[in-house]
């Protein structure tokens, strides 16, 4: 290489050292500790008592399980309210969804053949939620990709919004997934979904007899007794279903919450900018776990229990194989 050819090659810049994250990191100290110095978050049932540390600080960092009445009957303070009224997760909710609707209508008013970054995002989004749930159900979950993809955006939007600083500091406003009442409802429309497709692929007569299989008593009393009570034990399976699924989501956001607000009243800052970056991480696994178990219970509901409940439309493959036509006598029939 000559001399002029290296003058040519443009001088490489320098890799950055990580001084950016380092001076972002000391202000966030700072502004912590100007935060509890000027502004110290005092109990609430006592303004004037003096600061506790760690005790006012760990408790002025998350919410209690029970949710802020908003507006209407504030109830008796229970976990979970059957009052009507709007609490702080509800109003996050609406707010969450009325970003999401705002921002799908902004990203898909124009569709273009040829698609700017915008839509080639959505499409993005969309194609890999429905690649990875066809992946996991085959052709059928073609059908339920809506469901999936709106489940899982909605979830992730209410467990990342906890991780906004002044989500929960402010009474109004606190993650939906971190109330139990919101993952309680979203757990009982699951539930009736994969029941409502259940009946409609399989026949009111098909759904039931996968938990209260009679033919089964034609091979006997004792294949049909057993049949029965496998049968029963699946019934009472589906009914935890709706309690496993709102009970996991709301377990892993509360405590994370209650994880994070504890190191920060500890530690200030350091360590939380790492375990919110894990948090980050979690509830999106979380968001993923919900909307993919909502479908593969609503692919095992449309699935029979046996060959002759098998959905409509559904034609028997022929016993055999094609190779079974060369073993075949080839002589014409007479």
């Amino acid at each position: 290489m000559t001399t002029d050819d290296q003058e040519a090659i443009p001088a490489q810049r320098p890799r950055s050292n990580g001084r950016p994250i380092l001076l972002a990191l000391a202000a966030v100290i700072v502004i912590d500790l100007l935060a509890v110095l000027f502004f110290p978050p005092f109990p609430k049932e006592d303004p004037n008592a003096p600061f506790s540390f760690p005790n006012d600080g760990i408790a002025a960092n998350f919410e209690l399980p029970a949710p802020h009445v908003v507006f209407g009957d504030h109830g008796n303070n229970a976990l979970i309210q059957f009052s009507p009224s709007i609490t702080s997760s509800i109003l996050t909710s609406w707010i969450i969804i009325a970003v999401l609707l705002v921002l799908t209508f902004l990203a898909t008013r124009r569709r273009d053949d040829v698609p700017g970054r915008v839509q080639n995002f959505i499409e993005f989004i969309y194609e890999s939620l429905h690649n990875f749930a066809t992946s996991l159900g085959g052709p059928a979950a073609a059908r339920y990709v809506p469901l999936f993809a709106g489940l899982f955006i909605y979830i992730l939007a209410s467990n990342w919004s906890g991780l906004f600083p002044f989500v929960g500091k402010v009474e109004a406003l606190r993650a939906p997934s971190s109330d139990v009442n919101i993952t309680i409802g979203l757990a009982l429309v699951s539930f009736v979904v994969f029941h409502v497709e259940g009946v409609r692929a399989l026949g009111l007569r098909g759904y039931l007899g996968k938990f209260f299989p009679l033919g089964e008593f034609r091979n006997g009393l004792g294949a049909g007794a057993i049949a029965m009570f496998v049968g029963l034990v699946e019934l009472l399976l589906e009914f935890v279903k709706p309690l496993t699924l709102s009970m996991r989501l709301f377990g892993n956001i509360f405590g994370g919450e209650v994880a994070l607000g504890v190191i920060t009243a500890l530690t200030i800052a350091i360590i939380p900018v790492a375990l919110v970056g894990l948090e980050f991480l979690l509830n999106f696994v979380q968001a993923l776990i919900f909307s993919t178990l909502t479908l593969m219970f609503t692919l095992a509901a449309i699935e029979g229990h046996h060959e002759e409940h098998e959905g409509p439309g559904h034609e028997r493959e022929p016993i055999g194989t094609p190779m079974g036509d060369i073993d075949a006598d080839p002589s014409p029939a007479h």
